[in-house]
């Protein structure tokens, strides 16, 4: 009786416990041919910007992670100290990150990172704080 017991508590957890982190669940999908950043909370889409990816030269990996990590004021230690600010890391050195230059967004012109708009890029960096690194995902496509 205990082992049915438990295998019902357990198979409860197994049922909601997705639909839970679902609930919270924050994705940045990244559309490079278009340069277009969509944003989506609880599998509704709440934003569209422009970003820039990398210019020609260099490369925005493509795939599915987990945002790893923020940096609020970040300085890039590969680029002579230049700004990052609200940095999402989510695969090694790449991050989506604020830009000053917002007169190249639309267009590719990073090194590998994606760029948004720094009033953009403090949305985000919030929204992921308010969601949790492990419930925001990163898609970068074609």
């Amino acid at each position: 009786m205990k082992f049915i017991a438990t295998t019902a508590l357990c198979l409860s957890f197994l049922f909601t416990a997705p639909a839970a982190v679902e609930a919270g669940r924050l994705i940045a999908k990244v559309d490079i041919s278009e340069q277009t950043m969509r944003v989506y909370k609880d599998g509704k889409r709440i934003h569209t910007w422009r970003v820039s990816t990398a210019r020609k030269g260099k490369v925005t990996p493509r795939g599915q992670w987990r945002a790893k990590w923020l940096s609020k004021n970040h300085k890039s230690s590969l680029y002579n100290n230049a700004p990052m600010p609200y940095s999402i890391f989510y695969r090694g050195n790449f991050a989506i990150h604020g830009t000053n230059q917002t007169s190249r967004l639309g267009r590719p012109a990073s090194a590998g990172c994606i760029r948004l708009h720094t009033a953009n890029a403090k949305k985000l960096f919030t929204m992921t704080q308010q969601v949790g690194l492990r419930n925001m995902k990163v898609i970068v496509q074609n």
